[in-house]
């Protein structure tokens, strides 16, 4: 007997909806309830289960898009996607890891929603255009013309050095042995200049509403935040989507992830995730294709 079309699918239906929502509890829901509406249809009648169902949740996302657009206007503090621990195999598949990096998925949240859908579905899972037509109900010229605008979007905000892995990890080790030993020159030489650190918090974890911006500020914040409480808080390296970063914990209790941007052996961007509510995934590694 073969496997149902939705099963073996399941893994690339929940990477397209993570992608275009940056949340991996709404991209469960709509992988739900693309289930839902796969169990209403008889089989026999769709000639390529893929790209129905990659339609199916596309329109899902979308719809939930709308939806997630007004519940992050009230959001406090800065947001950020829901990270998830992956395995060190996706960062084999070099242009999934970097779709699905964290500093990839906030460039993503700057493009309108037609516009996420169109360069998702066609730069990462190379959707041909009358596909991704159907998808987001758009003729496919005009599909041409929303991807060309995405492209020099994202182009234009992604990093600009695609660094190996296993120079992010020299990075990170770096990064982690100068916090845990309070070592303030030693973070300063490994940021870079104009380095961001963007905290989301999300009002229920300690941590700033705002990006801090600077190599100077951000390493004494960081040193100071420790101070004495280095003690309780450890720092274990971990892949989270598809690159290098790091788990936190404060007194054996899983308090952040942390992911880096690296960039000319320097780190560029810090994106720091503590709201309690985007950490329940880290435990567990996600099933991640395309």
């Amino acid at each position: 007997m073969s496997e149902d079309p939705f099963v073996a699918h399941r893994s690339l239906l929940f990477t397209v909806a993570y992608e275009l929502l940056g949340s991996a509890a709404d991209a469960e829901d709509v992988v739900q309830e693309t289930w839902l509406r796969w169990a209403g249809v008889d089989p026999a009648q769709v000639r390529d289960p893929r790209p129905y169902l990659v339609r199916v949740v596309t329109r899902q996302s979308l719809n939930r898009l709308r939806t997630l657009a007004r519940r992050r206007e009230d959001y406090v503090g800065e947001w950020l996607p829901e990270p998830l621990l992956t395995s060190p195999d996706v960062a084999d598949d070099v242009e999934l890891a970097e779709s699905v990096s964290l500093a990839m998925l906030t460039v993503l949240e700057t493009l309108r929603p037609a516009e996420r859908a169109v360069f998702v579905l066609r730069e990462v899972f190379d959707l041909p255009y009358d596909e991704i037509a159907a998808a987001v109900d758009r003729s496919p010229a005009a599909v041409r013309q929303i991807a060309h605008r995405a492209r020099d979007h994202v182009a234009a905000r992604r990093p600009r050095v695609r660094v190996d892995r296993s120079e992010q990890r020299r990075v990170v080790d770096r990064f982690v042995a100068a916090l845990e030993t309070g070592d303030l020159q030693g973070l300063m030489e490994i940021l870079a200049p104009d380095v961001v650190l963007v905290p989301d918090g999300g009002g229920t974890a300690g941590a700033a509403r705002r990006p801090i911006v600077g190599a100077d500020r951000i390493a004494r914040y960081l040193v100071g935040g420790l101070g004495k409480a280095r003690r309780a808080v450890t720092m274990e390296p971990a892949w989270l989507n598809g690159a290098p970063g790091l788990r936190v914990e404060v007194d054996g209790a899983l308090a952040a992830a942390v992911g880096l941007v690296v960039e000319g052996a320097r780190i560029t961007r810090i994106l720091g995730v503590a709201n309690p509510d985007k950490l329940a995934r880290l435990d567990v590694e996600a099933s991640l294709t395309r």
